[in-house]
């Protein structure tokens, strides 16, 4: 299903200017009239209700006039560090797993990063006209809130899949994150904390990310999966049949048989992505002094990983703050 990237194209740097369509001096024009602050390795614009690095401005720009979605696209969505990885790699080997034995697999000898592309960064070297040459269905990605997607995503039908993480597991997982990806950068957790409770967070704010989804899953429930990540944690073979019906690619009683499902969460497991050289070497220079190494997109795996970094008090206010953020929406972690 999915188009697999040459690993040279995958691992080249995008650095060049915006397509001619996107005139760079109105780009860099509309960036200064932006809310900008800084706090994080990088500095953000507030762009469209989201903060963001000022360089995908010009990538989200283009993609709401450029990406069209098809009725058969896949899209897997989510924030930075929610399990976007794990997502990749379950989906793809749940669509693709009639191309590919689980002992020949992608995944063995390739980052799952690079086997979804994502829509505002299709891919390392590539523009977005690259998506148009992907044969149907089209398995994709974004970080992006629902809102900075054309407005046919919705009315097409494509399916999305969202996954969100309980928000002190994802604001400590994207600490760690922010302070690896940029040389030299250094943020103090408490900083960082206090930054992410004011929704001031890359793709932030956190919450109204989740929700533009979590509404979506409600109105289109055929059509937008809403996931957590613990729950893939605590029950993964279950999820994984509850995402191959929803892709439209039931197991099979055969399938059961054979025990595919477990199959496939073993394939996809922290413990066996994290053993594998392709994930503990390598890297994408991304240019704006962004180096992610691959081994970056794995690290503990674990759900409560935040009671080892932050206070009874942290954690007390983010969870009242994360309370009267989704009040009224049904939706709670």
């Amino acid at each position: 299903m999915a188009c697999i990237p040459s690993k040279s194209e995958a691992e080249t740097a995008t650095n060049g200017p915006p397509p001619e369509d996107v005139s760079s001096r109105n780009l860099e024009d509309l960036i200064r009239t932006l809310p900008t602050r800084e706090g994080w390795s990088q500095p953000m614009v507030l762009y469209k209700n989201y903060w963001c690095r000022p360089h995908l401005v010009g990538k989200i720009m283009l993609l709401q006039d450029t990406f069209k979605p098809r009725s058969d696209d896949i899209i897997l969505a989510t924030q930075p560090k929610c399990g976007t990885t794990w997502l990749k790699a379950l989906a793809f080997t749940i669509t693709n797993r009639s191309r590919y034995s689980f002992s020949d697999h992608p995944l063995l000898t390739s980052n799952p990063q690079y086997l979804v592309p994502f829509i505002e960064i299709p891919d390392a070297g590539r523009d977005h006209t690259y998506l148009e040459t992907l044969p149907s269905p089209r398995l994709l990605s974004t970080h992006l809130p629902l809102s900075m997607l054309p407005s046919e995503t919705s009315s097409t039908g494509c399916r999305i899949v969202y996954l969100c993480r309980e928000p002190k597991d994802a604001f400590v997982s994207r600490w760690h994150f922010e302070n690896k990806i940029v040389k030299g950068s250094s943020i103090e957790l408490e900083k960082a904390f206090d930054m992410f409770c004011e929704g001031f967070s890359p793709s932030g704010p956190f919450w109204d990310h989740c929700l533009e989804y979590w509404k979506e899953s409600l109105a289109r429930q055929d059509e937008v999966l809403f996931l957590k990540y613990e729950e893939i944690k605590s029950q993964p073979e279950q999820v994984v049949r509850q995402l191959a019906k929803f892709l439209g690619v039931p197991l099979t009683a055969e399938e059961e048989s054979a025990g595919v499902a477990q199959e496939v969460v073993k394939l996809c497991s922290f413990e066996n992505l994290t053993s594998l050289q392709v994930n503990q070497t390598g890297g994408v220079d991304h240019g704006n002094k962004i180096y992610v190494e691959n081994s970056v997109f794995f690290r503990k795996g674990k759900v409560g990983d935040w009671a080892n970094h932050m206070s009874e008090e942290m954690a007390e206010k983010l969870d009242r703050v994360i309370e009267e953020k989704l009040k009224g929406s049904g939706l709670s972690f």
